[in-house]
């Protein structure tokens, strides 16, 4: 299987010692003690590392819904049915879901992708307002019993990401999914990539009970046995993945040879940066963690990809909705760099009984 678009020799290591020694300088040398806003001067450092400034401005931020229906649904892993992921790319288009409502609120373009939803949306040839039909194929297969996606189905959705990104105006790609099934995918491609036994990269979804997560185990378990000749990074996508996630990581390995910041939202998101950074370890330089799901396995992800994500609120949901909660982190790192004073400036001491003075709560 090949992949070409984009050139993956072309996404290079940003992290240049004369941009971070200006951005550390920068950081350390605001009117604050050493360190003391934690976490967010890391996430200042590495948006100012990304965009390649010392004053980064984010700019037309992207919030793009991934969507596709999986096969292997129809095994009865979810407690929901497939014409969920439908409905709900009419509600994301109506405004009336949780993500619509957080970009609506936070000034996020909202984009939604069909990927490979089981459905018509456009039986008029109208085109609708916020949606772009990318359809590889009306669902993926069930894994269960083959491959979900034939290599050519792989390698159309990773160039579709690609040519997305592209097309996107701005410098941020904020990732959002849907798809009835696509937490068992995102499980198989845990326990793949990372050797993980598939109970514990196995979780509730979209509200299963103790006993049904135990047989949505047993059957992820069983496509895990068919397919274990799969090995690369890309053989596992098509194997197991769906057509939203392998659209998601040629979008993820675009917007990382863009230099674009990339808010990865939980779950599913992650999965595609798993894949991705197997691919090309550096994409993980341009990646920010939203929050820490409830779901059970993305923890096991952010361990193995080593990063820290900026919330923990025991978010499930989806759709992009805790990346859109985490973007004023993302605007409040940007503005400490760009416009909080240092000592110098404020004419402030940097002496130690100086920065004594100043609260650290």
């Amino acid at each position: 299987m090949t992949f070409s678009i984009p050139n993956l020799n072309d996404i290079h290591d940003i992290t240049t010692p004369p941009l971070a020694q200006s951005l550390r300088h920068a950081i350390d040398n605001k009117t604050k003690p050493l360190g003391s806003l934690g976490q967010i001067e890391v996430l200042a450092l590495q948006i100012g590392t990304i965009l390649g400034t010392t004053m980064p401005v984010l700019k037309q931020p992207q919030m793009v819904v991934f969507a596709g229906d999986h096969g292997l649904a129809a095994r009865g892993v979810s407690a929901y049915p497939s014409d969920v992921t439908w409905q709900m790319v009419e509600n994301f288009l109506a405004g009336g879901a949780a993500v619509s409502v957080l970009a609506r609120q936070h000034g996020l373009a909202l984009t939604v992708v069909d990927c490979g939803v089981a459905h018509d949306f456009l039986s008029n040839n109208t085109p609708r307002a916020g949606l772009q039909v990318c359809k590889v194929g009306w669902g993926t297969a069930d894994s269960s019993q083959g491959a979900a996606m034939t290599a050519q189905q792989c390698q159309t959705a990773l160039q579709n990401g690609a040519e997305i990104v592209k097309n996107l105006a701005g410098n941020v790609l904020m990732l959002g999914e849907m798809g009835i099934g696509n937490t068992s995918a995102a499980s198989l491609i845990l326990s793949k990539i990372t050797g993980l036994d598939i109970a514990t990269c196995t979780g509730a979804g979209t509200g299963l009970d103790a006993p049904a997560v135990q047989r949505k185990a047993a059957i992820l378990r069983e496509v895990l046995a068919r397919h274990a000749d799969a090995t690369t990074p890309l053989e596992i996508l098509a194997a197991m993945g769906g057509f939203e996630i392998a659209t998601m990581v040629g979008a993820i390995l675009q917007a990382a040879h863009e230099r674009r910041v990339i808010v990865v939202d939980g779950f599913i998101t992650t999965s595609a940066v798993l894949i991705a950074h197997a691919m090309q370890p550096l994409v993980l330089q341009r990646c920010v963690f939203a929050h820490c799901s409830g779901e059970r396995g993305h923890q096991f992800m952010l361990q193995h990809l080593g990063v820290q994500a900026l919330l923990d609120l025991n978010l499930r949901l989806g759709e992009g909705s805790g990346a859109a909660l985490a973007w004023p982190l993302l605007e409040s790192a940007c503005a400490i760099l760009r416009d909080m004073a240092s000592f110098e400036a404020a004419g402030v001491s940097e002496s130690c009984e100086k920065c004594d003075s100043i609260s650290t709560n």
